[in-house]
């Protein structure tokens, strides 16, 4: 009996060359592939030739496995996507990380009430920091509230939000940079010192 690992891996391989190559027809063979890892490199290999349509990465966006959604947010970053957003609610905390990173990229203002969402509210820490850093990627003055309750948050969260803070001006933020500099974490403290 084959080594089922193997045959992924030789598969995979095959996928990401394709890549290198601009072997087009053997990266798309990879789109249709059995394993989510093989499906999450062809994109890759799409997306290094400059052949990855919008219908494949809507497509990947809707993929059972989650590490195929995830590549296809990070590549949807410079295209319209707008099934994008969906994956903020994914069951998957690296979907949904990699989500909001395409989403700050894009800086669409329509996402920042979903994002504040996840500012605030996501179980999983990566996902709230990942969301804080898009909304001041975004700089609409709608995200400011959540961003300013993420000082609140996780040290890591924190010194994300003082940085998320840059694109904004107004007496709540000059209040937040002076409580941040006080901040017991010193990259908060620094972080703060730095945009005040």
């Amino acid at each position: 009996m084959a080594d089922k690992t193997g045959d992924v891996v030789v598969r995979r391989r095959r996928a990401a060359l394709a890549g290198h190559e601009g072997d087009e027809a053997a990266a798309r063979q990879g789109l249709a592939d059995e394993a989510g890892d093989v499906r999450a490199t062809a994109l890759g290999a799409l997306e290094r030739m400059s052949r990855l349509e919008g219908s494949d990465v809507e497509a990947a966006l809707t993929d059972p496995d989650p590490v195929v959604r995830r590549r296809a947010a990070e590549v949807s970053a410079p295209m319209p996507a707008p099934r994008v957003a969906e994956l903020l609610g994914d069951a998957d905390p690296l979907v949904v990380e990699a989500a909001c990173f395409a989403l700050g990229e894009r800086a669409e203002g329509s996402v920042v009430p979903a994002l504040a969402g996840v500012a605030r509210d996501h179980r999983d820490p990566l996902c709230r920091e990942a969301a804080v850093a898009a909304l001041g990627a975004i700089g609409d003055r709608e995200g400011l509230p959540a961003i300013l309750a993420a000082l609140d948050d996780k040290p890591a969260i924190r010194r994300r939000a003082v940085i998320a803070l840059a694109p904004f001006d107004g007496p709540e933020v000059t209040a937040a940079l002076a409580r941040a500099a006080q901040d017991r974490d010193w990259q908060v403290r620094q972080a703060a010192e730095d945009l005040a």
